[in-house]
């Protein structure tokens, strides 16, 4: 599981055959795209993920954190393609971390103070559609006339996890 993050709530990914470019400048287009959208509370960085285990070479991605949402973004070569993915997580926080540690009541209390109300889920799925379309902008940009196909409606779509369709039942 990702560094922080407890719940993934969706995620997307796409590949680009016969596309190549530099994973930094995209994390670096990317940045410029959520800045602009100046959604707030937001704060990005890099972060490195082991590739498959403890001791493999690690692979940079750009986070993008807002409270208690987290968006780790994946920009990399693969094969003869170039890939871009992206999953958005929820970690508890530092309160919410300790009151679950609490035996019994601890998930209790994260229920009384922190609810799941209509404008948390508002929240999360306006910072999704927010980062998600800074990444369609910065893929279609660099793209654009390169030979590579317009990705369809169906494939700009979030996969959403089936927890966040529960939550909003």
């Amino acid at each position: 599981m990702a560094k922080d993050v407890t719940v993934v709530l969706s995620h997307w990914h796409k590949l680009f055959e016969g596309f190549q470019d530099s994973p930094q400048r995209i994390y670096s287009l990317l940045d410029g795209a959520i800045v602009k959208r100046k959604i707030p509370n937001v704060k990005t960085s890099r972060i490195k993920y082991s590739e498959t285990g403890m001791f493999s070479a690690k692979r940079e991605y750009l986070r993008v954190r807002r409270k208690e949402h987290i968006f780790d973004i994946c920009a990399a070569p693969f094969g003869t393609g170039f890939f871009v993915s992206w999953w958005l997580g929820e970690t508890p926080g530092f309160w919410a971390s300790l009151m679950l540690k609490i035996p019994i009541i601890g998930p209790l209390l994260v229920v009384a103070f922190r609810p799941i109300t209509y404008y948390r889920l508002d929240t999360a799925l306006m910072f999704q559609d927010s980062v998600h379309l800074a990444v369609l902008e910065i893929i279609e940009k660099v793209t654009f006339g390169k030979g590579v196909r317009a990705l369809s409606e169906l494939e700009k779509k979030p996969i959403m996890s089936d927890l966040f369709k529960r939550m909003v039942k």
